[in-house]
């Protein structure tokens, strides 16, 4: 209520000052609008708190007027959804097109029964796009230790044995409850040792590598509930046993810094998340990814007879200098850098750098199998020196809405990423390649 004179006048001034703006409003749409400097903003709440068709929304602060709700037809101002924005570059740039790589490759991270579930055609079709692209071997770690290793073995050898390496899985949950952790195979009593055992057995029917997943560390849990520790010393006879048969151990721990940030606006893999919320390791009953990551390497020093491989560069491209360090202080661990290009190219002087520095300690993967427009950009990738393409041929990129750049490794550096380094540290490889290299 307004008690006094003064109230008063204040009200009617504020009256009068809105009807001056809405009658400017009106008037804009007649008028040619003034040059502005807009600036695109999103919603800072997370993607969980607010409604889908508004979390994916980029708004500007100037809109025409009577028309802030419209969708963007190419007038300025308007709203888009971000799932629907489509940037195409303007850019200028030498393209070098490379079909296939300039020398052999060995692709040691590649899922077959994960993508192709035991499809035989599926299969002779992507031996002929490695014939294309001049891939000789492949690493296939999808040969899961419950009894059915054999199966995924024979179905890989049994017209393309000299194109493929199996690597073994392990079987955690074994029969037990999927919501009842005190009744899988991890939790009970000598499954190190049973487990060691099998690995054994697999590496005698062909076995060339142990396959660690991210669910270690971050789904597998105790019998209590919490999730198990990387680093538990119950699991050091299955880290033991792969030192002693000579085997490499591929660790897949943790997953992009991105996806242990809020899912917010200051979210670099917003979009990606959007599509998948449970890549999202945010919270309270996931541990920090330096934490995982750090357990991990705990294992890795503690086992110094045994070869690790960390997948996806470690994984941890985005500080490729910790990454440098790690192999400074770990001279039992390798990296690959399979499904990592995408952060690789955004950074290519440091990558490049690193990827001469560490050329002996450095494989080739792609999480494949891929198809022959994703081989191409790991060749264009790793090959050239173009600027600001595609790192996959998917609509909207899959791992950050960004275009990447090519190192130009030299020769001696390919071959040695290609070929020369799985060769050397995982059995097998080397008898599966052409007679011709060295």
């Amino acid at each position: 209520m307004i008690q006094t004179v003064e109230q008063m006048c204040r009200f009617a001034i504020l009256a009068c000052c809105v009807f001056v703006v809405a009658q400017a409003e009106i008037s804009w749409s007649d008028a040619t609008p003034p040059t502005t400097t807009t600036t695109s903003q999103t919603h800072s709440k997370p993607a969980a708190d607010v409604d889908a068709s508004t979390a994916e929304t980029i708004q500007s602060p100037i809109r025409p007027p009577g028309d802030s709700a419209a969708p963007l037809d190419g007038s300025e101002g308007r709203e888009l959804l971000l799932r629907n924005f489509r940037p195409q570059s303007k850019l200028k740039v030498h393209r070098t097109e490379i079909p296939k790589a300039s020398f052999p490759v060995v692709d040691v991270h590649t899922h077959f029964m994960f993508k192709l579930r035991e499809n035989r055609q599926a299969l002779n079709d992507f031996v002929a796009v490695m014939d294309r692209n001049g891939i000789a071997v492949c690493v296939s770690l999808d040969g899961r230790l419950d009894g059915t290793f054999g199966r995924h073995r024979d179905f890989l050898w049994k017209h393309h044995h000299d194109r493929f390496v199996i690597f073994a899985h392990l079987d955690w949950r074994g029969d037990g409850v999927e919501d009842q952790p005190s009744t899988w195979a991890c939790n009970q009593p000598g499954f190190a040792q049973r487990t060691a055992a099998r690995i054994r057995h697999a590496v005698d029917e062909g076995a060339s590598g142990l396959k660690i997943f991210k669910n270690f560390g971050l789904r597998y849990r105790y019998p209590d509930g919490s999730l198990i520790k990387i680093d538990d010393r119950r699991f050091d006879p299955i880290w033991k046993v792969c030192g002693e048969l000579g085997i490499p151990v591929i660790m897949h721990t943790a997953d992009p810094a991105a996806f242990f940030d809020p899912v917010d606006a200051t979210n670099e893999r917003w979009e990606e998340l959007s599509r998948h919320p449970d890549w999202s390791f945010y919270g309270d009953e996931f541990p920090a990814r330096s934490e995982l990551l750090e357990a991990r390497n705990r294992v890795i020093r503690r086992h110094p007879e045994t070869t690790f491989i960390g997948a996806h560069v470690a994984n941890n491209p985005e500080d490729l200098n910790e990454v440098a360090a790690w192999l400074d202080q770990m001279p039992n661990l390798v990296v690959e850098i399979a499904s990592r290009i995408g952060e690789l190219g955004r950074q290519p002087y440091t990558a490049r750098r690193f990827m001469i520095r560490y050329a002996d300690r450095i494989m080739f993967g792609t999480d494949g199998p891929q198809p022959e427009a994703r081989l191409n950009a790991y060749w264009r990738f790793l090959e050239t020196k173009d600027e600001s393409f595609a790192y996959s041929e998917k609509i909207p990129p899959p791992q950050g809405m960004w275009n990447i750049h090519g190192v130009g490794l030299p020769p001696d550096v390919l071959k040695k990423i290609y070929h020369l380094n799985a060769a050397k540290f995982i059995p097998g490889v080397a008898e599966r390649l052409p007679p011709s290299v060295p």
